[in-house]
């Protein structure tokens, strides 16, 4: 009867463990600089090439736009700065263009 007991102690044990390495695992990681530097980059080259493809004003553009600004606020809510890509360095004041690369 005991053994059943350790048993089922040890198995309650490792089932908890795993549940709490599973959340680790896949709960969400902090913004860090770099990370804001690069995906910001990425989204600027997508905005740059959606303006030369389809024009300043197309929906692709106004897509890319819209990404850009909320990755600009994502990395001022992480860390008070954001990267700019054209200008190659990090503001630390949220002074953004909502409306950046449109002419």
């Amino acid at each position: 009867m005991q053994n059943r007991a350790k048993i089922w102690n040890t198995a309650k044990v490792a089932m908890a463990t795993a549940a709490v390495a599973g959340f680790l695992a896949f709960s969400s990681t902090p913004v860090r600089a770099d990370d804001c530097q690069s995906r910001t980059e990425k989204i600027d080259h997508n905005l740059h090439d959606a303006i030369a493809h389809h024009g300043p004003d197309s929906k692709e553009a106004a897509h890319w736009r819209s990404e850009l600004a909320a990755q600009r606020d994502r990395c001022w809510k992480a860390d008070h700065r954001w990267w700019d890509e054209d200008g190659h360095r990090w503001h630390t004041e949220r002074d953004w263009d909502e409306h950046d690369h449109e002419h």
